[in-house]
């Protein structure tokens, strides 16, 4: 029994819209009818969220050839997204949420610490959404090496 409010097999929450780079707005239901691989990530431009975004980022063909739209979402404003994705070459959208709408719907708002000290932050996650809507996958406290290579074989396994 998982202590996450939001598990394989829910709908995901589909009608969150928030501001995106490129510019524009985004909710998952906007997506519906292709596989959604949404990760969050604590932050723009920090070693580990940099190598997972370039990893998806190298990967997206492989995710476009089996209809999968990669989505990441963090807590930075826009205009950090715009900086990340251009740095980065980001091929895919960024969500921007910075009152944390999108990440507490997913449940990904955890307790972390750093030197010592308690905060509440982005457990980095990613999920799989069907073209239905609904979570198939969820993987939480993410480790970046291999975590790509895993989620594009679990999304071919997904769609059998």
């Amino acid at each position: 029994m998982s202590n996450y409010t939001i598990n394989p097999g829910d709908a995901a929450p589909a009608d969150i819209e928030l501001e995106t780079w490129p510019e524009g707005k985004l909710k998952l239901a906007d997506l519906k009818g292709k596989w959604i691989i949404l990760y969050f990530y604590p932050k723009d431009s920090t070693s580990g969220c940099t190598t997972e975004s370039c990893e998806f980022r190298d990967a997206l063909p492989d995710f476009s050839a089996a209809d999968a739209a990669i989505v990441g979402v963090s807590r930075d404003s826009v205009k950090s997204h715009e900086n990340f994705t251009t740095k980065q070459g980001l091929n895919f959208p960024l969500i921007s949420d910075p009152d944390e709408a999108l990440c507490k719907a997913f449940d990904v708002i955890q307790t972390k610490m750093n030197y010592g000290k308690e905060y509440l932050g982005v457990e980095r996650s990613t999920f799989i959404i069907n073209p239905e809507g609904s979570i198939t996958h969820a993987w939480r406290k993410v480790k970046v090496a291999g975590h790509v290579e895993d989620v594009l074989n679990t999304l071919k396994e997904a769609q059998g």
